[in-house]
């Protein structure tokens, strides 16, 4: 399983439920990386896509502990379930928040990474990859300036 996330320079994913800095080319590297592919999102992250409808183009799995029925998701209750069902995929990717990836890291051995480089505040925060003995920079895909902001699409594997 795969994960794709956009990370500040402190590792901070978010605020109050969203990304305090969207880059234009970072949902586009998300779009072109998830399409076509399962994808599995938690209900609060629901919440912040357009009209918090499943998007297009994709499978789309609600990772929630409250067994409830979301319109166009498939619900599972417990990150096993959720890996289960992605083995049924032939691409499966965890998109969040950050609840979901600290469940779903564990099960993941591959991970796309856009570092923005900035630090505005975040309540939310991914694992440090760097820090992480398990993991290993294996390439740097992409870099690139936008408004003044450098970032790097970079790819992570465990070892």
């Amino acid at each position: 399983m795969e994960l794709i996330v956009a990370v500040y320079d402190d590792w901070g994913i978010g605020k109050d439920g969203t990304q305090p800095i969207a880059l234009t080319a970072d949902r586009k590297f998300f779009r072109e990386t998830t399409r076509g592919a399962m994808v599995i999102v938690g209900r609060r992250t629901i919440a912040d896509f357009p009209g918090q409808k499943p998007l297009p183009g994709r499978v789309n799995v609600a990772l929630t502990r409250t067994e409830q029925e979301i319109p166009g998701f498939t619900v599972c209750t417990s990150p096993e379930q959720a890996a289960e069902l992605a083995k049924t995929a032939q691409r499966a990717m965890v998109i969040g928040g950050g609840s979901v990836y600290r469940q779903m890291l564990p099960l993941c051995d591959t991970a796309y990474v856009t570092k923005v480089h900035c630090t505005p505040e975040s309540d939310t925060f991914f694992p440090d990859l760097d820090a992480d003995s398990q993991w290993e920079l294996a390439e740097i895909l992409q870099k690139g300036e936008e408004n003044g902001t450098e970032y790097e699409m970079c790819l992570y594997r465990r070892k």
